[in-house]
């Protein structure tokens, strides 16, 4: 018997735990970050989605989103297609814009950069010196490694 109790406070304890993390309990920011690196329009497309569909879950209107979201997208390799598409597509382009008006930022992999002799000024869609981070991998074990939960559209 105390053996199943204590299984039963240990579990109790994991779900209260896990649910807190998920900002379900409490009111704690969620940090997440979005692994984009497919060059498959319709992913990207439906990834941009997934995220509005994110905010609008955890931000209410009229909340300032920021104090109950922390989102980020790490772009690398065939992932920085969607911001070569959203240079000349009007769809993609505007919903990253309303994304970044809603406190989403998007990181871009120099390494990427580099082997694909891309420049971020000329080939990709409003990237800042600031959203160039030097390996987007690293940057998604760095974030992890920080709290962010990971997702993968």
């Amino acid at each position: 018997m105390r053996k199943v109790l204590t299984i039963a406070s240990l579990l109790l304890l994991a779900l209260g735990t896990g649910c807190a993390s998920l900002g379900m309990g409490g009111d704690s920011k969620q940090k997440v970050v979005y692994h984009i690196n497919s060059d498959d329009q319709k992913l990207l497309k439906a990834a941009l989605g997934n995220i509005q569909n994110h905010i609008n879950a955890v931000c209410a209107k009229g909340d300032v989103c920021a104090e109950k979201l922390d989102l980020r997208v790490v772009m690398h390799g065939n992932g920085l297609e969607l911001l070569k598409v959203a240079k000349d597509d009007q769809d993609f382009k505007s919903k990253i814009d309303n994304l970044k008006m809603q406190g989403t930022s998007f990181k871009v992999c120099g390494n990427t950069l580099k082997s694909k002799n891309l420049d971020a000024d000329k080939d990709l869609y409003d990237v800042k010196k600031s959203d160039i981070v030097p390996s987007g991998v690293a940057e998604l074990a760095f974030l992890q490694q920080k709290g962010f939960s990971y997702v993968k559209p």
